[in-house]
């Protein structure tokens, strides 16, 4: 999406905001012992009190409002019966539409005591993100996203995820560009003035590779491999770019 009016600015702001306060309602709420069904219908009850629709169901029929994925799942986990523990690494995605826009934003974190390890890649993608984000601009290589966060990667001893990238968004969930890869020297796109994108590397400690479990919607790494995500949808302007998240 491209935005073309002040009227897009606003809309694309006002599902920013619901899907950010339904993710924070969820973070505050999650607790070991609850399960992920239960922390999905937190998001559930947000996103119905703010009049917006799950992104997921309303896109592809998604069996939960959000993605709730745990440890080593890396994406498009199916809440459910699942119990959260202490330490559990978590991700919660959330993507919504209200008024014919959506926003999408996702986090990793970890439930108390948090082991160190896990700590430090969850803040480690989120500085890559911060990072790629203040670089981003109008008229620049799409490159500038990948280059960044590999990176960010490389000093902090971790891989990128290879068959997850970040992707347009605005009017529908997965938008051109549909793969924003890691570096790449043969990248010829460029960003250009009210695009409408995320930023999402997934770090992890083990092969850079996600697989689909058997649910057909599940995305993982090898058990024992920490893999951690943190995305925001933004805007591109010929300055700072707006974080809409």
């Amino acid at each position: 999406m491209t935005i073309d009016s002040a009227d897009d600015l606003e809309g694309l702001r006002a599902i920013g905001r619901i899907v950010r306060a339904v993710f924070e309602a969820m973070r505050a709420a999650a607790r070991p012992g609850m399960t992920t069904g239960e922390l999905d219908a937190v998001g559930a009850s947000v996103l119905a009190a703010h009049d917006a629709r799950s992104a997921p169901i309303l896109m592809y029929r998604f069996p939960g409002s959000t993605c709730i994925s745990v440890n080593e799942e890396a994406a498009h986990g199916i809440p459910g019966a699942r119990v959260l523990k202490p330490g559990d690494m978590i991700n919660i995605d959330v993507s919504a539409e209200q008024g014919g826009y959506i926003a999408d934003m996702g986090e990793s974190f970890v439930l108390p005591p948090i082991e160190p390890a896990r700590g430090r890649i969850c803040r480690a993608v989120k500085r890559a993100v911060i990072e790629a984000t203040a670089r981003i601009r109008a008229g620049r290589s799409l490159n500038v996203i990948g280059a960044t966060v590999s990176r960010a990667a490389e000093k902090g001893g971790y891989r990128i995820v290879e068959n997850l990238a970040s992707h347009g968004v605005g009017r529908s969930l997965h938008e051109e560009p549909s793969y924003v890869p890691m570096h790449n020297p043969r990248e010829r796109r460029t960003l250009h003035d009210g695009q409408v994108l995320t930023i999402e590397p997934f770090f992890t400690t083990g092969e850079p590779f996600v697989t689909e479990r058997d649910d057909g919607w599940t995305l993982a790494v090898a058990p024992g491999a920490l893999v951690a995500q943190f995305e925001q949808t933004v805007i591109v302007t010929n300055g700072r770019p707006v974080v809409v998240t």
